[in-house]
């Protein structure tokens, strides 16, 4: 029966090729599409594992001599520079990972992009933060991307140590990474989602092309004696082998393109090309999976034929879906409402609450999809006035599941990308960088978290010297702390104007340590509380920041941060930063995953207008004969057409509104129950890929109704 399943699809005439054909291409963009969102995962996770790498625990158990290491962070642009400040203790001492030897004091080791930078940029902005000498590059072992600016600098055992959070290691590498945290676990596993049904889901309707013409030969077939289950390893042989060679081909493409896919910055930084790898999980799972779904996929397409083989021609009116399919959706939302008053206090908790939640509500989707369609169906049915209209109306109100079928790879791709934009959208909003040109932007501040030092006359000397320099404060400690109190003082004689002013009669005043209040615009008209210390006291309390107000020139910002660096080498461990620094590092990070999310809708629209066409071509090969006889019976070419568009782009554009409504939905609910925020409404690019993307499959459709013309000619509608 396998030699003779597949001498069916490979000897069975034109139309049997040209379906081995097709399907086969169609299971190799699937199976690519899916290699690549594995291979892109376990990218990820590299990229994370290796940052958690330069964040390492203390260790001190072994004989090896211990190595001081102090992660710290700094800027440039916007741009975050991890420095890691290194010092062995003897020779037995472990090495970083990526470097040859461990740099001594004076030297220093620089990846790939930051030698770049110092290189393009003079040295009062950015090298004379790096006193020494460059003895080598790191290499990708410990770098997170080829893009990752990393300097591993080298200094004296005693001087390091008393660098903030240093610690001893007497061992590189066996550090635990550091999981993602909620955010990252979301959007990852709801945009891997978001691929893997539209891939899915093409897979199988190229896998059920032209069910109906073959449902007729198998049922032939049992007529003449063959038992149901030699049909079904026909059918099982037929499918397997298309699925096999795309299978393969999908394998081909993957490897193919593989570099040219690492270096597209999906989450904002480029991947090394060796990240984008397969475990053996991986090849086993597309390499056994895509031709099993392919054979599932066949034998629930010939259910009809294994009840008997008279059951092909006996085309009753399926049973119409329930309004039970709408319990999934509900529990869904249900699951994120929960949220809300109980969340869950780890990380993994919150996830194994939300990320279920989200694919409930993707199964509830789907399940509904055919009971939604049914409904607007109906709907159009009773408001139709033209005869295209209402025979589109009551085949779908007839058969929903197949109408939906099309179009369910749309609804899952756009609810999908709408809860990973509208996530992305509203933390990039709440954690963004100050606005250009505001007194934010342009106020550089030091905060002495360990050690507080002494603020010398050159220092704020070399400071005011720096062009685009207006003000320089110094901040002390607030003593009393609490009860809603800012951490700082200042005397009012040196607040800046731009950043308040004191009552009249208040010598010192309570301010923030940046002089900015917590989610406030710095303001000219903002009147600070008094502080119950005297100018007197105030000089005698230790220094807690410096603030630099400046132009908001890079040159000024990056000038001012270099003389602050070099004044306070070991006093802090981050580094003088503006107000967004943190937060632009932030939100440069998930505009990574916000143009992931933008790739994803559009593979997967494309997927999705991919698996329309083939629905739509397969649907005109099935009902070439009734469609012949209405153009015999008087109805024109332009009826039939705009029919079968009609049964594809009604309801295709009622579920993308159901879609983006439930994605929106869905968002608010989790950031809502995770972080308090509300839901901020996508810029219009998003807008734009939703529309760009509709009217593509609304094309893809278009685009196969030329071949309704040429199939339902009167030679058609003989009876067969």
């Amino acid at each position: 029966m396998i030699g003779f399943g597949l001498r069916l699809a490979v000897a069975g005439g034109r139309e049997a090729l040209t379906r081995l054909v097709i399907i086969a291409a169609a299971v190799a963009v699937g199976a690519g599409l899916l290699l690549t969102t594995l291979a892109g995962v376990n990218a990820v996770n590299a990229q994370l594992t290796r940052y958690a790498s330069l964040h390492p625990t203390a260790s001190t158990g072994g004989t090896a001599d211990p190595l001081w290491w102090s992660t710290r962070g700094d800027y440039f642009r916007g741009e975050q520079i991890i420095r890691i400040d290194v010092a062995a203790t003897g020779p037995d001492a472990p090495t970083p990972v990526g470097i040859p030897k461990t740099p001594g004091p004076g030297e220093y080791h620089a990846s790939p992009a930051m030698r770049q930078l110092l290189a393009a940029n003079p040295a009062d902005q950015l090298g004379d933060r790096y006193p020494g000498r460059d003895v080598g590059t790191i290499g990708p072992a410990a770098l997170t991307s080829p893009d990752a600016l990393l300097i591993i600098v080298g200094g004296a055992p005693d001087e390091v140590a008393k660098l903030p959070r240093a610690r001893q290691l007497t061992s590189i590498g066996d550090n635990t990474p550091a999981l993602p945290e909620t955010v990252v676990n979301l959007i990852m596993g709801v945009i891997a989602g978001g691929l893997l049904f539209p891939v899915l889901i093409f897979i199988g309707t190229a896998t059920r092309l032209s069910a109906a013409r073959r449902e007729q030969r198998f049922a032939a077939m049992r007529l003449v004696g063959a038992t149901p289950k030699q049909i079904s390893m026909i059918a099982a042989a037929e499918a397997a082998a298309a699925a096999v060679v795309g299978t393969a081909l999908g394998f081909v493409l993957f490897f193919a393109f593989r570099g040219h896919l690492a270096a597209i910055p999906f989450t904002g930084m480029r991947f090394f090309t060796d990240d984008m790898s397969l475990g053996a999980l991986d090849i086993l799972v597309v390499a056994l999976g895509v031709p099993a779904g392919a054979v599932l996929a066949a034998r629930v397409s010939l259910r009809r034929v294994r009840i008997s083989p008279l059951g092909v021609t006996r085309r009753v009116t399926p049973r119409p879906p329930r309004a039970y399919r709408l319990i999934p959706l509900a529990l869904g939302v249900a699951v994120l409402a929960f949220a809300l008053v109980h969340r869950p206090p780890t990380a993994d908790g919150q996830t194994a609450v939300f990320l279920p939640g989200l694919l409930l509500i993707m199964a509830g989707l789907i399940l509904a999809g055919p009971w939604l369609t049914m409904m607007g169906a109906r709907a159009m049915a009773r408001r139709a006035s033209r005869p295209a209209t209402l025979i589109a109306a009551r085949r779908l109100a007839d058969n929903p599941r197949a109408g939906f079928r099309a179009i369910s790879g749309i609804m899952l791709a756009l609810f999908v990308t709408s809860v990973a934009v509208g996530v992305i959208t509203t933390i990039v909003a709440n954690r963004g960088p100050a606005p250009i040109g505001s007194t934010d932007a342009g106020t550089l501040s030091t905060v002495f978290t360990e050690n507080p030092p002494s603020v010398p006359d050159t220092v704020l000397t070399d400071l005011r010297a720096v062009p685009g320099v207006r003000s320089t404060t110094v901040v002390r400690e607030n003593p009393a702390l609490g009860n809603g109190r800012d951490p700082g003082l200042v005397a009012c004689t040196d607040l800046p104007p731009a950043y308040g002013r004191c009552a009249d009669g208040v010598t010192v005043a309570e301010v923030p340590m940046n002089l900015i209040p917590f989610e406030q615009p710095a303001s000219s008209t903002r009147v600070w509380p008094a502080a119950s210390v005297t100018f007197d006291e105030l000089q005698r309390l230790p220094v807690a920041s410096i603030v630099v107000g400046t132009d908001a020139s890079a040159a000024a910002l990056e000038r001012s941060r270099t003389v602050l660096e070099v004044a306070y080498p070991t006093e802090f461990w981050v580094a003088p930063n503006v107000p967004g620094d943190f937060e632009a590092d932030f939100a440069n990070q998930v505009r990574g995953w916000q143009q992931l999310a933008h790739v994803i809708i559009i593979a997967s629209l494309a997927l999705a207008g991919c698996s329309l066409a083939v629905s739509v071509v397969g649907g005109l090969s099935e009902r070439k004969r009734p469609f012949s006889l209405l153009r015999l019976s008087g109805a024109p070419v332009r009826t039939l057409r705009r029919v079968v568009l009609l049964e594809s782009a009604v309801p295709m554009l009622a579920v993308a509104v159901v879609a983006v409504g439930m994605g929106f939905l869905a968002a608010q609910l989790f950031l809502k129950a995770q972080m308090d925020y509300t839901l901020t409404a996508p810029g219009g690019g998003f807008a734009a890929i939703v529309i760009v993307g509709l009217a593509a499959c609304l094309g893809i459709i278009a685009s196969t109704l030329p071949l309704l013309e040429r199939i339902t000619g009167p030679e058609t509608a003989r009876s067969e």
